[in-house]
């Protein structure tokens, strides 16, 4: 039996709605953000355009204001691996705050020879342990359906990079794992404190860039940021809000967050996803457009049409081959695509959605064969490096 659709209208002669769900799906769906990316831009306004996106967006992260001066962070241990050095450090972004994270340094990367280094954000529920190919810490830590792939930090020291792995603020050691649902209950108390989840994630993960700016064996003019599923959107911020970064990696699916809701009526995330008053302003098409003309990489395809609208951006500032976009293998050509340009409709059920968005849900993981290659690429690593 197929899923019921679910559809919002209204039977009254001045369109309004008595349910409260039926307002807020057409207050959706007619919603024009503010800052929405023009694909017919003029490139003369591009630029800002560009900074008004990011003035905004650093406005609705809500980073603490005012933090006091802490301390600066503190190497815990470090053991050697084979080919690179691990290393573990905790880091203090603001009062009462300890954020843990891993270095991974390739041999051979020392202050007389500085070497390109990424920052590694996992999905919604691993570890920076995963990340770095380490056994889990935690009793609590979530199995992970592709455990070899998704050691993001591992696959970019051996290629040579400087790999820095961070929890999100729940997950891991992060997590007394309390209440079960600790993004839940972390997120609706920091909303009302006037803070929320990603901006709070993005705020300790610029800390933690800082330090490594600081640090002599690393080359800050190539310093990338690279992110699998929730980790991607942490990444995006960074690269829209610092545009010295070098590099931006988006391993997971593209689409307009803001037409997904309306048109897949029953779509409910968690608190993760959301940020306050940010579909006022742009959806992350937008931001990602900003980007342009650094480096970016989409590793799991998306809404054909939503990923032609960012190209535009790049096309804009005459830097197209800094765009570059994968689908996953089961939508790799055209032809495996047969929804590529047809219309959404409202009711669309999660799994249709994900047809008409070329996803191949199974199959959802760091994507290394395609974003270390790249990564090594775009921040200069020697090919016999990464051999």
């Amino acid at each position: 039996m197929s899923e019921e659709r679910l559809v919002f209208s209204s039977d009254r002669p001045d369109g309004r709605f008595l349910d409260i769900e039926g307002f807020m799906h057409q207050y959706l769906k007619d919603l024009k953000p503010v800052l929405e990316f023009d694909p017919k831009m003029n490139p003369e306004h591009f630029a800002g355009w560009q900074m008004l996106v990011a003035e905004k967006l650093r406005e609705l992260l809500q980073f603490p204001e005012s933090v006091p001066e802490q301390p600066p962070p503190q190497m815990l241990w470090a053991e050697p691996r084979d080919g690179y050095e691990l290393q573990k450090w905790e880091a203090y972004p603001e009062p009462l705050k300890v954020v843990t994270f891993l270095v991974l340094v390739p041999d051979g990367i020392a202050a007389d020879s500085p070497g390109a280094a990424v920052m590694c954000f996992p999905g919604s529920t691993t570890t920076k342990e995963l990340l770095a190919g380490e056994p889990e810490i935690v009793p609590w830590a979530v199995e992970n359906k592709h455990p070899i792939r998704n050691q993001m930090a591992r696959h970019c020291a051996e290629a040579g990079l400087v790999a820095v792995a961070v929890d999100h603020p729940d997950i891991g050691e992060r997590s007394c794992n309390c209440f079960g649902n600790s993004r839940y209950e972390w997120g609706v108390h920091a909303i009302w404190t006037g803070r929320n989840f990603e901006g709070t994630s993005v705020f300790e993960k610029f800390c933690i860039l800082d330090w490594l700016r600081q640090q002599d064996y690393v080359d800050r003019s190539r310093i990338a940021v690279s992110g699998h599923s929730l980790g991607a959107l942490p990444a995006l911020h960074m690269g829209v809000l610092d545009p010295s970064l070098a590099a931006v990696v988006w391993n997971d699916f593209v689409s307009n967050w803001r037409r997904r809701e309306v048109f897949t009526t029953k779509l409910r995330c968690h608190l993760g996803h959301y940020i306050p008053g940010m579909q006022q302003w742009f959806d992350y098409v937008d931001l990602m457009a900003s980007l342009a003309p650094r480096s970016f990489l989409v590793t799991e395809g998306g809404r054909t049409p939503d990923l032609e609208k960012i190209a535009k951006a790049w096309d804009i500032t005459g830097q197209p081959q800094h765009y570059s976009v994968f689908y996953y293998p089961k939508y790799a050509t055209p032809d495996k695509r047969p929804h590529d340009h047809d219309d959404l409709f409202e009711g669309i059920t999660d799994d249709e959605y994900y047809e008409y968005a070329n996803v191949d849900v199974p199959a959802h993981c760091f994507k290394e064969n395609i974003a270390v290659p790249w990564l090594s690429k775009v921040l200069g690593i020697p090919e016999e490096t990464n051999s």
